[in-house]
């Protein structure tokens, strides 16, 4: 069994639900608390073990590539204001994994967001972490799904149960139970009405692929919204390899929504020591102001 240690992190797309803060700032860009979104991913990726990460970023994302570069000029401004815990926190950001670049020409979905880091990637399996699906947990989330992975050697993909009303915004799965957490799946459909889904279990954020999928999307045809939808690829590939699901522990924050972007603001700040107590304070006097 090949070891997981290459992730992609799709991060091309251009963010419209956040207009106009993403006109000019890359959406994966936009900070929970004082942290960029994307580095908390590349955090979880590198804390499960991934030595290596490909980002698929697109026209306006340099500030991505900025951010992940050591930055001479900062470094030597910290030092000489003897500000060691800051310049220790900017190194440890350049240091967490070896981290490359690919440009998506166009958005053209998912499915070809990853299509693009097959020569990267080449035939082993690997890991997929979207860059606006943030998920605290106590055990990175792409951890668990590795562990999953060693047991059944196949792809696995990451799911949590979602309020019926936000069934048609995911790709949902129909699967046979194998435990507590894991269903062997017997179909995936791409944002189905909700009268025609077979379940509210979500994929949301988080797979593990084997590089079979490469030539499935490969010769994709262009599914709903005329993209390469991923969830189109892997139901070609339940012809040939099974498919398993695992419903990962973690509170999930989708940053693409604005009132999750929000919560995911709050929640984080609480969970801090240094801005828990006023926070708190702050929320009680503007819970009773805004009775």
């Amino acid at each position: 069994m090949k070891r997981i240690t290459k992730a992609i992190i799709p991060a091309a797309g251009l963010g419209t639900r956040f207009l106009p803060a993403t006109k000019a700032t890359p959406k994966e860009m936009l900070p929970v608390v004082d942290t960029p979104a994307i580095q908390y991913i590349v955090e979880e990726a590198a804390a499960s073990g991934i030595e290596d990460i490909v980002i698929i970023s697109g026209r306006g994302k340099r500030a991505i590539e900025d951010h992940f570069d050591k930055s001479y000029e900062l470094e030597d401004v910290l030092t000489k204001h003897n500000k060691t815990e800051e310049l220790e926190e900017i190194r440890k950001i350049t240091q967490m994994a070896n981290i490359y670049y690919i440009r998506q020409k166009e958005a053209r979905g998912l499915g070809d967001a990853i299509r693009c880091a097959s020569t990267f990637i080449g035939q082993e399996p690997f890991a997929v972490l979207l860059g606006d699906d943030l998920v605290y947990s106590q055990t990175p989330c792409l951890k668990q799904l590795m562990e999953a992975y060693n047991k059944y050697e196949c792809s696995i993909v990451g799911v949590q149960k979602v309020p019926d009303d936000m069934v048609p915004l995911y790709g949902i799965i129909d699967g046979e139970m194998m435990s507590g957490k894991v269903m062997k799946v017997r179909d995936l459909i791409e944002k189905p009405d909700i009268c025609d889904s077979p379940s509210n279990t979500a994929i949301l954020g988080r797979y593990i692929l084997t590089p079979a999928i490469f030539d499935i999307l490969n010769d994709q045809l262009p599914g709903k919204n005329g993209e390469i939808q991923l969830t189109d690829a892997l139901r070609t590939l339940l012809l040939t390899e099974d498919i398993y699901s695992f419903e990962f522990d973690g509170r999930r924050y989708d940053l693409g929504d604005k009132l999750s972007y929000v919560e995911a603001n709050i929640e984080y700040a609480l969970r801090r020591a240094d801005l828990k107590e006023g926070l708190t304070g702050y929320l009680k006097r503007i819970t009773e102001t805004l009775k």
